[in-house]
Protein backbone atom coordinates (compact mmCIF):
# COMPACT_ATOMS: atom_id res chain seq x y z
CA UNK A 1 0.00 0.00 0.00
CA UNK A 2 1.32 3.81 -1.02
CA UNK A 3 -0.70 5.76 1.70
CA UNK A 4 0.12 9.12 3.22
CA UNK A 5 -0.66 11.39 5.43
CA UNK A 6 -3.09 14.37 4.26
CA UNK A 7 -4.97 15.86 6.15
CA UNK A 8 -5.99 16.17 10.03
CA UNK A 9 -8.75 17.99 11.56
CA UNK A 10 -8.41 20.78 14.77
CA UNK A 11 -11.34 22.00 16.31
CA UNK A 12 -11.10 25.89 16.00
CA UNK A 13 -13.92 28.91 18.11
CA UNK A 14 -11.79 32.42 16.86
CA UNK A 15 -11.35 32.39 12.90
CA UNK A 16 -8.96 35.27 13.49
CA UNK A 17 -7.10 34.11 16.60
CA UNK A 18 -6.69 30.66 14.78
CA UNK A 19 -5.40 32.23 11.43
CA UNK A 20 -3.01 34.62 13.52
CA UNK A 21 -1.68 31.52 15.43
CA UNK A 22 -0.81 29.32 11.98
CA UNK A 23 -0.28 31.42 9.84
CA UNK A 24 1.41 34.73 11.69
CA UNK A 25 3.17 32.63 14.51
CA UNK A 26 3.83 29.25 13.28
CA UNK A 27 4.17 30.58 9.14
CA UNK A 28 1.71 27.92 7.59
CA UNK A 29 0.31 28.65 4.51
CA UNK A 30 -3.64 29.36 4.44
CA UNK A 31 -4.62 26.51 1.53
CA UNK A 32 -8.38 27.51 1.91
CA UNK A 33 -10.41 29.60 4.16
CA UNK A 34 -13.71 28.83 3.57
CA UNK A 35 -16.74 30.39 5.25
CA UNK A 36 -20.54 29.27 5.85
CA UNK A 37 -23.19 30.87 8.09
CA UNK A 38 -20.87 32.13 10.22
CA UNK A 39 -18.28 29.35 10.52
CA UNK A 40 -15.05 28.66 9.25
CA UNK A 41 -12.77 26.36 7.91
CA UNK A 42 -9.29 26.90 7.31
CA UNK A 43 -7.16 24.57 5.68
CA UNK A 44 -3.38 25.48 6.45
CA UNK A 45 0.17 23.68 5.95
CA UNK A 46 4.00 23.94 5.74
CA UNK A 47 5.17 26.03 3.52
CA UNK A 48 7.07 23.32 0.71
CA UNK A 49 4.80 20.60 2.08
CA UNK A 50 1.84 20.88 -0.56
CA UNK A 51 1.02 17.53 0.23
CA UNK A 52 0.18 17.77 4.66
CA UNK A 53 -2.49 20.32 5.56
CA UNK A 54 -4.13 21.02 8.75
CA UNK A 55 -7.96 21.71 8.72
CA UNK A 56 -8.70 24.12 11.67
CA UNK A 57 -12.86 23.45 11.68
CA UNK A 58 -15.93 24.75 13.61
CA UNK A 59 -17.08 21.39 16.08
CA UNK A 60 -20.21 23.19 16.12
CA UNK A 61 -20.56 22.03 12.41
CA UNK A 62 -19.82 18.13 12.84
CA UNK A 63 -23.03 16.22 11.89
CA UNK A 64 -24.57 14.14 14.82
CA UNK A 65 -23.92 16.20 17.71
CA UNK A 66 -26.78 16.48 20.10
CA UNK A 67 -26.46 19.70 22.37
CA UNK A 68 -25.08 17.77 25.15
CA UNK A 69 -22.33 17.07 22.84
CA UNK A 70 -21.78 20.56 21.79
CA UNK A 71 -21.10 21.86 25.36
CA UNK A 72 -19.26 19.24 26.37
CA UNK A 73 -16.96 19.60 23.11
CA UNK A 74 -16.50 23.03 24.03
CA UNK A 75 -15.54 22.86 27.68
CA UNK A 76 -13.00 20.09 26.18
CA UNK A 77 -12.14 22.60 24.10
CA UNK A 78 -11.73 25.69 26.87
CA UNK A 79 -9.60 23.14 29.23
CA UNK A 80 -7.18 22.01 25.98
CA UNK A 81 -8.27 18.41 26.64
CA UNK A 82 -10.09 17.59 23.38
CA UNK A 83 -7.17 17.99 20.95
CA UNK A 84 -3.71 17.99 19.98
CA UNK A 85 -1.33 17.55 17.38
CA UNK A 86 2.50 17.02 17.05
CA UNK A 87 4.96 19.19 15.15
CA UNK A 88 8.68 18.73 14.55
CA UNK A 89 11.18 21.41 13.37
CA UNK A 90 15.12 21.67 13.42
CA UNK A 91 15.14 24.23 15.20
CA UNK A 92 13.24 23.65 18.89
CA UNK A 93 15.18 27.10 20.17
CA UNK A 94 14.44 29.36 17.60
CA UNK A 95 10.79 27.86 17.10
CA UNK A 96 10.12 28.63 20.98
CA UNK A 97 11.09 31.87 20.72
CA UNK A 98 8.66 32.73 17.74
CA UNK A 99 5.79 30.70 19.86
CA UNK A 100 6.47 33.18 23.14
CA UNK A 101 6.39 36.51 20.93
CA UNK A 102 3.00 34.98 19.16
CA UNK A 103 1.81 34.82 22.97
CA UNK A 104 1.22 31.09 22.49
CA UNK A 105 -0.12 29.37 25.92
CA UNK A 106 3.28 27.68 26.68
CA UNK A 107 2.54 24.83 28.23
CA UNK A 108 6.29 23.45 28.32
CA UNK A 109 9.36 24.79 27.58
CA UNK A 110 12.21 22.67 25.91
CA UNK A 111 12.91 19.59 27.71
CA UNK A 112 14.69 16.89 26.92
CA UNK A 113 12.44 13.97 27.81
CA UNK A 114 13.70 10.94 29.48
CA UNK A 115 11.94 8.68 26.28
CA UNK A 116 15.20 10.26 24.12
CA UNK A 117 13.67 13.45 22.49
CA UNK A 118 13.72 17.29 22.58
CA UNK A 119 10.58 19.13 22.59
CA UNK A 120 8.08 21.79 23.67
CA UNK A 121 4.06 22.63 24.47
CA UNK A 122 1.86 25.36 23.97
CA UNK A 123 -1.93 25.68 23.51
CA UNK A 124 -3.41 26.73 20.43
CA UNK A 125 -5.74 29.71 20.64
CA UNK A 126 -9.20 26.75 20.44
CA UNK A 127 -6.91 25.05 23.73
CA UNK A 128 -6.06 22.45 21.20
CA UNK A 129 -2.38 21.02 22.24
CA UNK A 130 0.97 21.71 20.05
CA UNK A 131 3.89 19.50 21.08
CA UNK A 132 7.16 20.69 18.48
CA UNK A 133 9.87 18.12 18.56
CA UNK A 134 13.27 18.60 17.71
CA UNK A 135 14.56 16.78 14.57
CA UNK A 136 17.61 15.40 15.24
Amino acid sequence: MDITIYQTMLPHDDHEASLAFYRDVLGFEVRNDVGYQGMHWITVGPPGQPGTSIVLYPPAATPGLTDDERRLVAEMMAKGTFASINLATKDLDGTFERLQTGDAEVVQEPVDQPYGVRDCAVRDPAGNLVRIQELR
